[in-house]
C-alpha cells in the first residue's frame, strides 16, 4: 500500500465518520473538530504534505531551468544548499540580494538568478486553485520548513533593513484599508474571534501566535492543497477585498516578518495540518 493510498483511506475514513455523527452544540462541535485535528497530527502518514516536501526535496536537487542547475547552491542563510534549521532563522537579511526575504522570496531569488528561470512567470500564477497542487516553488518551501520541524523560530531582526521590515510588517497589520475598512487585526487582535467555526488566533499576541505560525506551510483538508504563508498572506488580502498581493513582495515579506517576530520562540511544526 502505497503513503498516497493510506492517507487516502484515512481521510475517507474520517469524512465517513463526520457524516454519521448526530448534531452537537457548538462546544462539543469544537470538541469533536479539535479531535480530528488532533488523530491527523497523531499519524504522520495522514498528512499529505509530506508528499510535497518529498516532491520539493527532489526539485531542490535536481538541475533545472535555463542553466540547469539545482538550487544546491542556494544560500538560505546557513551556508550554500544547507537546509537543516534554515527555515527557524528565516526572514532574514541576505547581502547579495541587499533585500529581507522569508523562505519563499528567497527561493525565489535563487530559482531566477541560479537557475535563470523568469521571475514575472513565477510570480504570475504563484497559488494552486482549490484541489490543485502546489506549485514548485511551494513545494520546495514545504521541503526547506519541513527541515526546520521540531526547531525553535529564531530569527534575529537585528540588521537595519530587518528592522525596517518588522516596522513596516506592523504599521500593515493594523493598518484598515480598502472598501471594507478592514485590516489584519481586524480578525486577529483580539480573543475568542471565529469565523463560523474556525477560531481565529490572536496573532499580535505571542501566547497565541506561537501555537499557529508555525504549522505553516500547511496541509488544507478544505481545499485539498498546501497552503504556504505567503499564499496564506495573498488569501487574506483577497478576503479583505484588497488589490492582488504579489508572491515575496516587500508587503507580504513584512507581514510574515511580523507574525514570526511575534511567534518568536514557538515550536516549528511544518508542515502543519488545518481545516
Amino acid at each position: 500500500m502505497t503513503k498516497r493510498t493510506r492517507w487516502l483511506m484515512t481521510l475517507a475514513c474520517c469524512t465517513v465518520a463526520a457524516m454519521a455523527t448526530p448534531a452537537f452544540a457548538q462546544g462539543d462541535t469544537e470538541k469533536q473538530l479539535e479531535k480530528y485535528r488532533q488523530m491527523m497530527k497523531d499519524d504522520p502518514w495522514s498528512n499529505p504534505a509530506l508528499l510535497d516536501a518529498d516532491r520539493g526535496e527532489e526539485l531542490w536537487k535536481k538541475p533545472r531551468g535555463p542553466k540547469n542547475v539545482s538550487l544546491e547552491s542556494c544560500d538560505l542563510g546557513k551556508g550554500p544548499g544547507k537546509v537543516d534549521g534554515a527555515f527557524a532563522e528565516l526572514p532574514r537579511y541576505f547581502a547579495d540580494a541587499d533585500k529581507v526575504m522569508d523562505v519563499e522570496a528567497r527561493i525565489l531569488w535563487c530559482m531566477e538568478k541560479l537557475q535563470g528561470f523568469e521571475r514575472a512567470k513565477l510570480v504570475e500564477r504563484p497559488h494552486p486553485g482549490g484541489g490543485a497542487p502546489v506549485k514548485e516553488l511551494g513545494a520546495i518551501a514545504t521541503y526547506v520548513a519541513s527541515r526546520s520541524n521540531g526547531l525553535k523560530f529564531a530569527a534575529k531582526f537585528d540588521h537595519p533593513k530587518e528592522k525596517e521590515v518588522l516596522a513596516l510588517g506592523e504599521n500593515l497589520f493594523f493598518r484598515r484599508m480598502g472598501p471594507m475598512d478592514f485590516a489584519c487585526s481586524t480578525c486577529h487582535a483580539d480573543t475568542g474571534k471565529r469565523i463560523r467555526l474556525q477560531p481565529l488566533p490572536y496573532l499580535s499576541k505571542p501566547e497565541e501566535a506561537r501555537k499557529v505560525v508555525g504549522e505553516w506551510p500547511a496541509y488544507r483538508v478544505s481545499t485539498t492543497h498546501v497552503m504556504t504563508m505567503q499564499h496564506r498572506v495573498y488569501d487574506c488580502f483577497w478576503q479583505m477585498r484588497l488589490p492582488q498581493v504579489e508572491l515575496a513582495s516587500d508587503a507580504s515579506v513584512a507581514l510574515i516578518a511580523y507574525l514570526v517576530n511575534t511567534a518568536k520562540g514557538g515550536n516549528i511544526s511544518a508542515p502543519g495540518m488545518k481545516r
